[in-house]
């Protein structure tokens, strides 16, 4: 009654034994394909942690920076801006990470929330009474007359184009993780696991076991079991292609380092422009908003600082090295598994499966 091992010579088979044989070998297969896999996926799964690590170093390092430009230059306000300066790092963080969001929304955002802070502490210090309208009304009329200048559009522009190239390649990582993982659970078909079981274990049922498949046997039985599997090939070719332009990309001139470390200028420039144009802001708000209530005797503005560039500080430069050795040891570490999907078959066949040094192995049918 064997439907898969049947043999002219007496045998020691059950057809229970061939159904535990093809569990055995539908086990083996999906172990030794997570095998094959576990070194490119921990490659990726490491990479991804060393970016993201970078990227929050690099983040924390910009955020830092920023918040101290208010605590050093615009005092007055620095208490306020806290949770503006928070809430558009961590804007930029989600969005690396792959979030619906966008740079120029979480940049505008912040400029909104930004301008009646320095409306009422550096252009009209004397301003008492910020309520919630008079608010809602300076962050609406932002919009409109534009007090930061061409500042908060560059910025929009100088991260939109740092930050789309890391979003990216932090997007095409989880994807590799993704295909990777469905390899691995790929179903074999009911004619391919007969197929493994007739070169494994057929040669059991005649007492044969330490005879192994003959290599091009094993290639011939691997290549059309994993034949959806090697399909991939092509696209897997080209997603490596990807991921090269993409880091190559992120180390070009619109460099997320730079960008990033770059934020705090901005912010500082679009102060000093809206403080520089106050009273032409104070004349167009006045109008839009009315006028709110003023302490005695008006205090006069407070007095323009213009902030001069800080050294770079030391974690920055390591977060900035360690980006950049990470991009080259990865894309170097991909382009060598380009021919991964190609050569699954070769690489199942490789090592303890086949026989390899001796005159003879099974064929599938006998020992030759």
């Amino acid at each position: 009654d064997l439907q898969i091992c049947q043999h002219r010579a007496p045998t020691c088979c059950t057809k229970k034994m061939e159904e535990s044989y093809q569990a055995a070998v539908r086990r083996e297969r999906t172990q030794s394909i997570q095998a094959l896999n576990f070194e490119l996926k921990y490659m990726i799964v490491g990479h991804i942690t060393a970016f993201q690590e970078a990227f929050e170093s690099l983040l924390r390092f910009a955020e830092n920076r920023t918040s101290s430009l208010f605590e050093t230059a615009y005092r007055p306000m620095a208490k306020e801006a806290a949770e503006p300066v928070k809430e558009l790092f961590t804007d930029i963080s989600l969005y690396i990470l792959g979030a619906e969001t966008t740079v120029e929304s979480a940049v505008l955002r912040f400029f909104d929330s930004l301008f009646p802070l320095v409306y009422s502490r550096l252009i009209n210090p004397g301003i008492t009474d910020l309520s919630e309208d008079y608010t809602e009304c300076l962050r609406l009329t932002r919009q409109d007359i534009n007090p930061f200048g061409h500042y908060s559009k560059n910025m929009v522009t100088e991260l939109s184009k740092s930050l789309w190239a890391s979003r990216m390649l932090s997007q095409a990582l989880s994807l590799g993780i993704e295909v990777i993982n469905t390899t691995e659970h790929a179903a074999l078909t009911k004619e391919c696991s007969r197929a493994l079981v007739k070169m494994q274990y057929c040669p059991h049922c005649q007492g044969l076991t330490l005879i192994r498949p003959c290599v091009g046997y094993c290639l011939n039985v691997m290549r059309g079991c994993l034949a959806s599997v090697s399909e991939l090939d092509a696209q897997w070719r080209e997603y490596i292609s990807t991921l090269e332009y993409l880091t190559n990309e992120m180390a070009a001139s619109h460099d997320l380092e730079i960008a990033l470390s770059g934020i705090w200028n901005s912010v500082n420039e679009a102060i000093l422009h809206a403080q520089l144009n106050g009273p032409q802001l104070s004349a167009t708000v006045d109008k839009v908003c009315g006028q709110p209530k003023q302490q005695e005797g008006n205090l006069s503005s407070a007095n323009i600082v213009p902030v001069k560039e800080v050294t770079e500080a030391q974690t920055f430069v390591m977060a900035h090295a360690s980006l950049n050795n990470k991009r080259r040891e990865f894309i170097s570490y991909m382009k060598r598994s380009r021919t991964f999907y190609a050569s699954i078959a070769e690489r199942l066949c490789d090592g303890d499966l086949v026989m390899r040094d001796s005159s003879t192995c099974w064929n599938g049918e006998d020992v030759v």
